[in-house]
């Protein structure tokens, strides 16, 4: 198995939406329908599934989430599938899912972060399908900063593409907009200066491998399941190793610290040659901040280790391609990710 990387989207494709999580309450349709709007203007033809309520915690039950997932995934007319957000238990959809059917079907672009990262890594590490997490679909009206890229650029690469991502050193302190209230906010609100970290020591990197990760407080679930062997993924795509990334969404730092513990423990960063750790509003803990609970976690792995890099929560978006080959060079004045689609 290779990674199989979906072909680039181009004006009059058809992009799914639906939601494997959450979905989007009455009074965030108006945000929806911005987004939505976006997309067309791009040229693309929207196709919007039943799997949208937002009055619980899921869309529609389990079966019906899997259903139109496995369909929009699996249709030939359908070249990305972009949810509106995360959101809480994609958990219960990974066994109902065809995974041989995925592996035999044309790739299809997957987008999203936080609870997607619940599907769109196993997808990756189970059908070898590069997938994009990055900003989700009610963030893609924002202009992107210097330095980033949207999902949208990515998805309309060729295969082959590579790509250089910086940091814009600013981002939002705290806080969402608020969608009820300004529904086509495009502006990101980026009120603090900031660049990346390195945790383990000083001194630069420069350091390559395959890419995979994904958020903390979903991934901790999948270890020791089938659906997260990155031991296997790398073995069979890059023996000569990985670049993981995680990022916390808001869990405080001794549970953040556990949970690390746990998928190192498990084998998730045995191939890694370098950490990239998501920039987080997660709370600290009374004795320990979320920057030391990562070390505590992972600095046992004596691998470099980079902090408060723009792949997590905290706007501004940089997207990552699971499955992409990465090289991530830091220094005293330089920071970026490379990726190639190959």
């Amino acid at each position: 198995m290779s990674v199989r990387y979906p072909a680039p989207l181009r004006p009059g494709d058809r992009v799914g939406i639906t939601s494997p999580s959450s979905g989007v309450a009455q009074e965030m349709r108006a945000r929806l329908d911005v987004a939505l709007g976006d997309l067309k203007a791009r040229g693309y033809e929207v196709v919007v599934g039943h799997c949208m309520d937002g009055a619980g915690h899921v869309s529609a039950p389990a079966a019906d989430r899997a259903r139109e997932l496995m369909s929009l995934l699996t249709d030939p007319d359908i070249k990305a599938v972009a949810p509106p957000w995360g959101g809480e238990t994609a958990i219960d959809l990974l066994p109902l899912l065809d995974w041989d059917r995925l592996r035999d079907a044309e790739p299809t672009w997957l987008v999203g972060f936080s609870d997607m990262s619940t599907i769109i890594t196993p997808l990756t590490l189970l059908t070898g399908t590069a997938t994009v997490h990055g900003n989700n679909l009610m963030d893609t009206p924002y202009r992107v900063p210097e330095g980033l890229l949207s999902w949208l650029d990515i998805v309309a690469a060729p295969q082959g593409h590579r790509f250089t991502q910086s940091p814009p050193n600013r981002y939002r302190t705290a806080g969402w907009d608020d969608y009820r209230a300004q529904p086509e906010v495009r502006e990101y609100t980026l009120d603090t200066p900031g660049n990346w970290t390195r945790l383990d020591a000083d001194g630069a990197v420069e350091v390559e491998g395959r890419l995979i990760g994904g958020c903390i407080e979903t991934l901790c679930n999948l270890t020791g399941t089938p659906y997260l062997d990155v031991s296997a993924f790398s073995r069979a795509e890059s023996p000569e190793g990985l670049l993981v990334y995680v990022e916390a969404a808001g869990d405080d730092a001794y549970t953040i610290c556990r949970n690390l513990h746990g998928m190192r423990l498990a084998g998730f960063f045995d191939a890694a040659n370098a950490i990239l750790v998501g920039r987080t509003w997660a709370p600290d803990a009374t004795s320990l901040t979320q920057h030391e609970a990562v070390l505590d976690a992972l600095g046992p792995l004596n691998v470099p280790i980079i902090a408060d890099v723009e792949c997590g929560h905290v706007p501004p978006y940089l997207p990552i391609v699971n499955g992409a080959h990465g090289r991530v060079v830091h220094t005293s004045t330089r920071s970026e990710l490379t990726q190639t689609l190959d």
